[in-house]
């Protein structure tokens, strides 16, 4: 990470996963994505598009077992990228939110770059899987990515049907209260928290 381009490359291995990540804040929303799950490529393109995030992911994972891994492990990495790239987080807004309808579904994000890692999730219990995804990988996806990047994160599904509309208007609202929180404010002069530290 530079003074000017606030970006971060992760590479993660393990014995399920191979992942090579590359995330930069200030971006104008192109991606490469490719994680072998098609669905997963589209709902990371979303936010990259709509959080003006630059992100290359090419992730190898065992998906003849399961998705699982591979979507976990993405969100790991990019937590990590998020929290490298940000540095010491000194004169961001740290906060952020949006609300994002997609036809009948209506998502809100909120977040805060607060250092202290939690998720609270709401959706509807048994959404059906898109195509072979399965919905409850979202989550999964979320949580991994609060946790490695030290997030305050609360997802809501305040309206929905469909399982696509639902992932969709979540994966468009992250990125757009993402690209909040992390922007820079110029009034805020250092760490934006009484105690100096985030």
């Amino acid at each position: 990470m530079t003074a000017t381009t606030r970006s971060a490359s992760i590479e993660r291995k393990t014995s399920e996963t191979e992942i090579r990540l590359t995330l930069t804040l200030d971006g104008s929303g192109d991606s490469e994505i490719k994680t072998g799950i098609p669905f997963f490529d589209h709902m990371l393109t979303l936010f990259a598009r709509h959080g003006l995030f630059d992100l290359s992911v090419d992730a190898k994972g065992d998906i003849e077992v399961d998705y699982h891994h591979t979507v976990e492990d993405t969100g790991i990495a990019l937590g990590a990228a998020l929290s490298k790239a940000l540095g010491d987080k000194a004169g961001i807004r740290r906060y952020g939110s949006a609300y994002v309808p997609m036809d009948e579904a209506l998502a809100r994000v909120v977040v805060d770059c607060s250092g202290r890692p939690f998720l609270s999730y709401e959706a509807p219990r048994g959404v059906e899987s898109i195509g072979l995804f399965p919905f409850q990988l979202v989550e999964e996806f979320l949580r991994a990515l609060s946790v490695q990047a030290g997030l305050t994160l609360h997802v809501s599904i305040l309206a929905g049907r469909d399982a696509h509309h639902m992932a969709e208007a979540i994966f468009k609202a992250l990125g757009r209260a993402l690209d909040v929180a992390v922007s820079h404010d110029e009034r805020v002069k250092g760490i934006p928290s009484t105690k100096g530290v985030l």
